[in-house]
Formats: C-alpha cells, sequence, structure tokens
C-alpha cells in the first residue's frame, strides 16, 4: 500500500487575502445550526427524492414560512369574528348643520 506524503510547506502570502465565506451569502438567510427530528427530516427528504430533484433544507424552509403565514390568517380571521360577534358598536353621530335663522 502506497503512503500518501503531505505536501511540503509553502510559502504562501495572505497580506492581501479578505476575511469571510468564498461564496457569497444570500441575503435575508441566516445559517443556523438546529436539531430537528429525523421523521422529519426523512419526511422532506422523500418529498424531494420523489419530485426528483431539489433541496429538503429549502422544502423545510417552505413549510416554516407556510405555517407563519397561515397562523396570521387565522388569526386575522379571529380577529374579524371577534369584531363581528361583539355586536354593533355605538357609532358617533354625525353633526348636523345648525340652521341659520333667517
Amino acid at each position: 500500500m502506497k503512503k500518501d506524503i503531505a505536501e511540503p510547506y509553502r510559502d504562501i502570502d495572505f497580506s492581501t487575502a479578505r476575511r469571510g465565506p468564498v461564496i457569497p451569502v444570500e441575503p435575508g438567510k441566516t445559517k443556523i445550526s438546529i436539531r430537528i427530528d429525523n421523521a422529519v427530516i426523512e419526511y422532506f427528504r422523500a418529498q424531494v427524492e420523489r419530485a426528483g430533484s431539489g433541496n429538503y433544507q429549502t422544502l423545510i424552509n417552505d413549510a416554516l414560512v407556510a405555517s407563519i403565514q397561515q397562523r396570521s390568517i387565522i388569526d386575522a380571521v379571529r380577529r374579524v369574528v371577534r369584531e363581528e360577534l361583539s355586536g354593533p358598536r355605538a357609532k358617533p353621530r354625525p353633526a348636523r348643520p345648525r340652521s341659520v335663522p333667517a
């Protein structure tokens, strides 16, 4: 079995190098580390596999966004129903113009 030989030390000048990712980060996205149940990951990976292509992480993100939007719609409907069920509210009467004596 052949042994791999380490590359000899090279003099590399990093004085003009910039820190940061080599690939620019998409605006509006943040890279995080999160623990998700295996069943959830398997479900989304299976969805991608059935579709023939895609990214399971994108599907998880889309599902979270849909959940947030659905929640805000449900909250809006509840607010409207409460307002309707609370009955008519006393509305201020419009001011009537006073008649000027002739």
